[in-house]
């Protein structure tokens, strides 16, 4: 059981794929509960904060070791892989599929991961791209085993950027390693400036934070440095860009940040 979130079976696409971490999710709310305020941070009828802690620590001790096989194949590969995090609607799919349209010839490949439907990873395939759908049937993230699954349907040149866009959620992916570089939290100019210090997590798991859809900012009365303030009252080292996957706004620093760090991770596999 996972007191974090609730998964049920996922199945990459094509493939029946029974994946299970004795999740089950559990959403009480009885008498003068306070949720947050006890030593595990939740709260479980007929389980004790120890064995909520040891159930967690588990659960994630085991996605870790997924996520560090992981992370060598893609070492191997010189392959950067970044974790796209965001709250549904912030536009990931479609900077994605910018994003593709924009980087041309560069070796890539996209995990799609959705609750239901293939509707993104066509999106992403339109684009000319490798895609591989994980849904996640009652999950609410992906984690290092599915991630490790769909690798292997993927075949990643040398020198690839994978980019793994993750479920629409702002709080289980922040505590899953799927073996990447680096999250990436897109954040829609639409979503509130007070969205980082609701879900601090996820932003202080970040290291970059794409303020995404700011050519909207003079409909929606926003204050764009608020934002920025926002993200970095929870993370102060963290990288930020102000894009529209629209417009086109911002997009060739978006671009320079990606070949930036796939060039030193090349390096420093070289070096080594």
């Amino acid at each position: 059981m996972c007191t974090v979130c609730g998964c049920g079976d996922s199945k990459v696409e094509g493939h029946s794929h029974a994946h299970a971490h004795d999740h089950e999710h559990h959403h009480h709310h009885h008498g003068d509960t306070h949720y947050g305020e006890n030593e595990a941070g939740v709260s479980v009828p007929g389980m004790s904060d120890a064995r909520i802690i040891e159930v967690e620590t588990d659960i994630l001790a085991k996605n870790d070791a997924y996520a560090a096989v992981n992370r060598a194949r893609l070492a191997d590969l010189n392959a950067l892989a970044l974790n796209l995090v965001s709250s549904p609607g912030s536009g990931k799919t479609t900077l994605l599929c910018k994003t593709i349209e924009m980087l041309e010839d560069q070796p890539l490949a996209v995990i799609e991961g959705d609750q239901q439907t293939t509707n993104d990873a066509d999106r992403i395939r339109a684009t000319g791209a490798k895609a591989v759908q994980i849904n996640t049937g009652k999950g609410c993230h992906l984690d290092g085993h599915m991630v490790g699954h769909a690798m292997d349907h993927l075949d990643l040149p040398r020198g690839a950027m994978l980019f793994v866009e993750n479920v629409g959620n702002l709080v289980c992916p922040a505590a899953f390693d799927l073996g990447e570089d680096a999250k990436v939290a897109i954040l829609s100019v639409t979503e509130g400036e007070d969205k980082p210090l609701k879900y601090p997590d996820m932003f202080a798991a970040a290291r970059l934070a794409l303020l995404n859809k700011v050519d909207l900012a003079p409909y929606c009365d926003v204050n764009l440095d608020l934002y920025e303030d926002n993200l970095r009252r929870v993370n102060p080292q963290i990288d930020i860009l102000r894009v529209s996957a629209r417009t086109g706004q911002g997009m060739d620093r978006w671009l320079e940040w990606l070949r930036t760090h796939l060039a030193t991770k090349s390096d420093q596999k070289a070096a080594e």
